[in-house]
C-alpha cells in the first residue's frame, strides 16, 4: 500500500541552512530598509537568499529569512566588522554570492542590485564594484584623491575605490575578512579597508557595474577637515603598506564607458571663498609646504596664489606632484600625520575651486578628473623615484 511521508521533500524557506545570496544590509532608518527589501525582492527568489542586518525584522516581509548582527559604528561607510560579518555568514549558509549594501541603499535601484550579484554569480568576478552616477560637484575627495592616486598606483580603473556597496565572491570575502580582522585585533576602531587594493594584492578578478544614481551618506559629527584627514590618511597607509606591489609595472585595466554624469549644480558661489583660504594658507604655511614640496612646485603655487577667483586653476600635473609628495611626506614622517593631512586641506580646497571653474567654463566634470587621472598616471615614475630616493627632489 502506497504511503505519503509526513514530512514534504522540499524543506521549508524558515529551515533552510544554505542560500545562494547573501546580503548584508547596514543599520539605517525602517522605512529605508523596507524599501531595500522591496527592492531586493524584486530581484532575487527570496528562497535563495539570507538578509544579514542589525535592523529590526518587519512583519511585512516575513517570508525573508534574515539573521541579525550588531549595529555598525559607522553612519557612512563599511566597517572591518562587515567585512568579517560578510565571511562569516557566507561560510556558514554556503552562499555563492555576497551582497554588501552600505548607508544610503535604499535609494539604489532594483536593477543595480542584480547587476552587482551577477557580476559574481554569472561572471565569476571575485569583486564587483558599483560606478554611480553624482552631480559633478559631489564626493569631490574621490575625484581628487582616491581615484586618480588608485588608478595610477595600483593601476585600477575603478572610479569609487571606496564604494560602499559590493558584489563579493566567497573568496574575495575571505580576504577581505583576513584584513578586517587585523585592523580589529590593532585596535584600529577608525581604521577603513580598501577592497579594491586587496583584490590587485590577490590578483583577483574585478569589475566595475553601473548602477545609476545614488544618495551618498554624510558622516553626521565629521567636518570636511576630519573626513579628508581620516580618508586620505588611510589610502596613503594602505598605499605604504603595499609599496613593494605597485613598485611592479603593471597593465592598466581597460578603459570602461559609463552613463552620463548627473546635471551640474551652481557650485561658483564657495570658489572665491576657497581660494582666499588658499591664499590664506600659501601665506602662513609655506614653511610646513617647504619641508614637503620641492622648490619647482612652491613655485608654481606662488602663481596660483595671485589669481583671483575667477580665473584660479590648479594645473593637472601639479596637483598630481603635491599628492606624490604629500604620500612621500606621510611615509617619512616628515612632520607630524595629523599636522601633514592638516596642511593637504587648503591645498585641496584649491583644487576644488579650479575643478568648479573649469566645470563652469563648459568642460564636462568627467572630461576634467580623467584628465587629473591621466596626469596621475603620467607622473608614476616620479613617485617611484622618490619613494626609493626620497631625498633626492628635495633641493
Amino acid at each position: 500500500m502506497a504511503t505519503t511521508s509526513p514530512v514534504p521533500d522540499d524543506t521549508s524557506i524558515a529551515e533552510r541552512s544554505t542560500a545562494d545570496l547573501l546580503v548584508l544590509v547596514s543599520a539605517m532608518p525602517p522605512e529605508q530598509f523596507a524599501r531595500v527589501l522591496t527592492n531586493l525582492e524584486a530581484v532575487f527568489d527570496p528562497e535563495n537568499m539570507i538578509v544579514a542586518t542589525p535592523n529590526e525584522p518587519t512583519g511585512k516581509f516575513s517570508n525573508l529569512r534574515t539573521i541579525s548582527t550588531q549595529h555598525s559604528s559607522s553612519t557612512w561607510a563599511l566597517t572591518p566588522a562587515d567585512f568579517i560579518n560578510a565571511a562569516q555568514y557566507a561560510r556558514e549558509h554556503e552562499a555563492r554570492a555576497i551582497l554588501l549594501l552600505g548607508p544610503g541603499a535604499e535609494s539604489l535601484n532594483p536593477l543595480a542590485l542584480r547587476g552587482l550579484a551577477d557580476a559574481v554569480f554569472k561572471a565569476s568576478i571575485d569583486l564587483a564594484i558599483p560606478h554611480y552616477s553624482l552631480p559633478p560637484h559631489v564626493g569631490l575627495i574621490n575625484s581628487a584623491i582616491l581615484y586618480p592616486l588608485t588608478r595610477a598606483v595600483f593601476a585600477s580603473r575603478a572610479r569609487f575605490p571606496f564604494a560602499i556597496d559590493l558584489g563579493l565572491s566567497p573568496r574575495m570575502a575571505d580576504q577581505l575578512a583576513i584584513v578586517a580582522q587585523s585592523i580589529s585585533s590593532a585596535n584600529q576602531s577608525d581604521a577603513l579597508l580598501w577592497p579594491v587594493n586587496e583584490a590587485v594584492a590577490a590578483s583577483f578578478t574585478m569589475d566595475e557595474i553601473d548602477v545609476g544614481s545614488r544618495e551618498m551618506p554624510q558622516p553626521s559629527d565629521l567636518d570636511i577637515n576630519s573626513i579628508l584627514a581620516l580618508i586620505t590618511g588611510s589610502l596613503f597607509g594602505d598605499i605604504e603598506s603595499k609599496a613593494a606591489l605597485w613598485q611592479r609595472p603593471r597593465r592598466p585595466s581597460p578603459v570602461r564607458r559609463m552613463t552620463n554624469e548627473v546635471a551640474a549644480s551652481d557650485g561658483t558661489g564657495d570658489v572665491a571663498r576657497m581660494v582666499a583660504a588658499f591664499q590664506l594658507a600659501y601665506a602662513n604655511l609655506h614653511e610646513i609646504w617647504s619641508l614637503v614640496l620641492p622648490p619647482n612646485s612652491l613655485l608654481l603655487l606662488k602663481r596660483c596664489s595671485v589669481l583671483d577667483s575667477a580665473s584660479f586653476r590648479m594645473p593637472d600635473n601639479l596637483w598630481a606632484r603635491i599628492i606624490y609628495d604629500f604620500l612621500v611626506a606621510y611615509r617619512l614622517r616628515t612632520i607630524n600625520r595629523g599636522h601633514l593631512l592638516g596642511a593637504l586641506i587648503p591645498l585641496y580646497l584649491a583644487w576644488v575651486a579650479g575643478h568648479i571653474n573649469v566645470t563652469s567654463s563648459g568642460i564636462p566634470a568627467e572630461r576634467h578628473i580623467e584628465a587629473v587621472a591621466a596626469a596621475f598616471e603620467a607622473d608614476k615614475p616620479y613617485l617611484v623615484a622618490r619613494w626609493r630616493w626620497p631625498d633626492r627632489f628635495t633641493s
